[in-house]
């Protein structure tokens, strides 16, 4: 029970009355401090001490906004009543919203007179040397100390204000920083890709190119066509990759078409071009319901598919799938399975990755599926490297769009990939 009213109390005070509570509390409690001053002093016969008093103490309400006026409102209670709160508390209000040096000193001196001259003034005795000069120290203590108090409270909100400025400026300096440091990584890979990649693939296109010239066999002269126009067309998207990698922000190049931007359409161009027995299935017209940029994604996402299958399934039967999504609609719970040798390579792209099941669910969205049956064991598996990020960097670009994507094993050997991608997303 006792844990139970905690809980209560801790909730009560995060609430609303709680938070209305902590403003009107540094408003309410020096008006209270006031009275009970006054009220202590002049005890609670209704006369002239007792009333200017709790006009005094009635000031403090609006002293965050004339912080000036209230002072000077508050002097009359401690020359007739001889409260002390009020007019301390005025004076400091006006430290540290309005801390100007002759301001406070003339505020100082007016305190210091009204404590220091009794009402009526008649009862003034100029020869008493000695209580006179400890009324006035009184009294010069009295205005010092809310003034002092004052000046160092507003000193250390303008010190927390700068503060605050500086972290600010450090952490706009970082991301600066870091911005530089990713514009020269940028520059440093869009490089090393011009200098190695481009230089191998060129070779590649002239020796394709000299085959297409010198050989007589029609199939041959088809295979070096083919490989010389894959060079051209890997040629060009490298170009315009390492434009991305050299512009200053990335994402903002991408869009304004820095990027390569194949689409649907290419779909069928891609799948001729891969060697491998296909059926193509499109029950979506490219460009008619999708962005781009999903577009993009469902087309990267049959290539990675289809290489994968060239690596570790040569021979198979390979489905490609691409229609939308209809809402309601939701992709069969996925089996978890280790890693293999089919489709789009637990082994190779990600073994860990690849056999976990993600649930797959998008409404007005476009699926992406391609579907492989077992290898062929007569076929020879090409020695083609892997670095294994494939279906990782796959359900990374599916997730970024706001859908999702699965890899798995299918009960007849074979591997199945599907992906769904909201549109509009990008």
């Amino acid at each position: 029970m006792v844990a139970r009213g905690e809980a209560k109390g801790r909730a009560l005070a995060r609430g609303v009355l709680g938070r209305r509570l902590r403003a009107l509390a540094p408003v309410v409690i020096p008006v209270l401090l006031a009275i009970a001053d006054a009220m202590l002093v002049n005890g609670l016969e209704l006369d002239l001490e007792v009333g200017v008093s709790m006009l005094a103490a009635a000031a403090l309400l609006l002293r965050r906004r004339f912080p000036l006026l209230v002072f000077l409102f508050t002097l009359p209670g401690l020359y007739i009543g001889y409260i002390w709160f009020a007019p301390m508390i005025g004076l400091y209000t006006l430290a540290v919203r309005r801390p100007g040096r002759a301001r406070l000193g003339l505020c100082a001196v007016l305190l210091i007179t009204a404590h220091f001259f009794p009402y009526p003034l008649s009862d003034f005795v100029l020869t008493d040397y000695r209580e006179n000069t400890q009324v006035l120290i009184d009294a010069s203590v009295t205005s010092a100390a809310p003034i002092a108090l004052g000046l160092l409270v507003r000193t250390r909100q303008e010190l927390a204000s700068r503060i605050e400025d500086l972290t600010r400026s450090r952490r706009r300096e970082h991301r600066l920083l870091a911005d530089r440091v990713k514009t020269t990584e940028r520059a440093r890979l869009a490089r090393e890709m011009h200098d190695v990649v481009a230089h191998q693939v060129s070779l590649i296109s002239l020796q394709a190119g000299a085959v297409q010239v010198s050989t007589e066999d029609a199939a041959a002269r088809a295979g070096a066509t083919s490989i010389r126009e894959l060079s051209v067309r890997t040629l060009e998207e490298l170009r315009h990759m390492v434009g991305v990698l050299r512009a200053d922000g990335g994402e903002a190049a991408e869009a304004d078409g820095l990027a390569p931007q194949p689409d649907l359409e290419e779909l069928p161009r891609l799948i001729e071009m891969s060697a491998l027995d296909v059926t193509y299935e499109g029950g979506v017209v490219a460009g008619a319901s999708g962005t781009k940029t999903v577009e993009r994604a469902a087309f990267r996402t049959v290539q990675e598919a289809l290489t994968n299958i060239r690596k570790h399934a040569p021979g198979a039967r390979v489905r490609v799938r691409v229609d939308p999504v209809d809402p309601g609609d939701a992709v069969d719970s996925v089996r978890g399975g280790g890693s293999g040798r089919a489709g789009s390579s637990a082994r190779g792209e990600g073994a860990g990755g690849a056999g976990r099941a993600e649930g797959c669910r998008a409404a007005h969205g476009l699926r992406v599926e391609i579907r492989n049956g077992p290898p062929d064991a007569t076929a020879t598996v090409p020695a083609l490297p892997g670095g294994g990020h494939g279906l990782v960097g796959l359900r990374e670009r599916a997730q970024s769009l706001g859908g999702t994507l699965e890899a798995r094993h299918t009960s007849d050997g074979g591997f199945v990939v599907r992906a769904e991608f909201p549109y509009g997303a990008g």
